[in-house]
């Protein structure tokens, strides 16, 4: 894999997505954080800083995953549909590399994204004087980042081989199993079916876990205790790991499609 083809591809990607797409995200974000900052106060009890503060964050990963998703599964339907994949394919370019770059670029546009509007969050934080804790703000918003470059990864490898409403589907219904794998397991053991048992386990192996990557809580709640940098660490090298199997797997679709 030729790393500067990779790259090519990656710049194409977020110059097309950032001119297209994400100056309105990042419009619409601080147009709704900038209503809730000035609503919250009228309808909460002193306790409109929390409020805001988890709105925010939360504001911030769904915003991202509506990026992460439409566009990531339409990143390579869209070229086999308009047929501009075969002019690529003409070129010195694997399908691997094809894959990855167009992941890599996404990744990036996410991580400019959730930066832009992690700021916009912090202007209006500072002028409507909520406390926080900015440490753990930041490290939320830089494991958001990894969490939706995953989904985006699970995106692209659904886009390979159906189509882009499917494969959106699909996307979200593994971000929300996604969430949940841990309780699969709580509810594993709390039924007396080995089979059933079998069945969250395998679950739990097979799709992400992407509680490990959700830091929001640390952030809204002011917890002082983050985790180790080890688990820290080791939820990132984690996150890597599972999108180069996605991609990996996404390029070996990709491989066997005929145009």
């Amino acid at each position: 894999m030729n790393p500067n083809r990779v790259f090519v591809i990656a710049v194409n990607v977020f110059r097309e997505v950032i001119r297209d797409r994400a100056l309105y995200i990042i419009l619409l974000f601080a147009l709704l954080l900038v209503a809730a900052a000035i609503l919250l106060p009228e309808v909460s009890a002193g306790t409109d800083g929390k409020i805001l503060l988890d709105l925010g964050l939360a504001a911030i990963e769904i915003l991202g995953l509506v990026v992460a998703i439409f566009v990531g599964t339409g990143l390579v339907n869209k070229e086999i549909e308009k047929r501009t994949v075969l002019v690529l394919m003409a070129k010195p370019i694997s399908r691997a590399e094809f894959i990855f770059g167009k992941h890599l670029g996404l990744s990036t546009v996410l991580a400019v994204l959730v930066a832009a509007m992690t700021l916009i969050n912090l202007l209006v934080l500072n002028f409507r004087q909520v406390s926080y804790s900015l440490a753990p703000l930041l490290l939320a918003s830089l494991y958001q980042i990894f969490g939706l470059s995953l989904v985006a990864a699970a995106a692209i490898l659904f886009g390979v081989f159906t189509s882009s409403l499917l494969a959106a589907l699909l996307t979200f219904a593994m971000y929300l199993m996604g969430n949940l794998t841990r309780d699969l397991i709580s509810f594993g053991r709390l039924s007396e079916n080995p089979q059933l048992q079998q069945l969250m386990q395998g679950l739990y192996l097979l799709l992400p876990d992407l509680s490990r990557l959700d830091l929001k809580n640390q952030a809204v709640y002011g917890l002082q205790v983050l985790p180790g940098a080890i688990e820290l660490i080791s939820s990132a090298v984690y996150a890597l790991i599972y999108m180069i199997l996605l991609l990996t797997l996404a390029s070996t679709v990709f491989a066997k499609r005929q145009f």
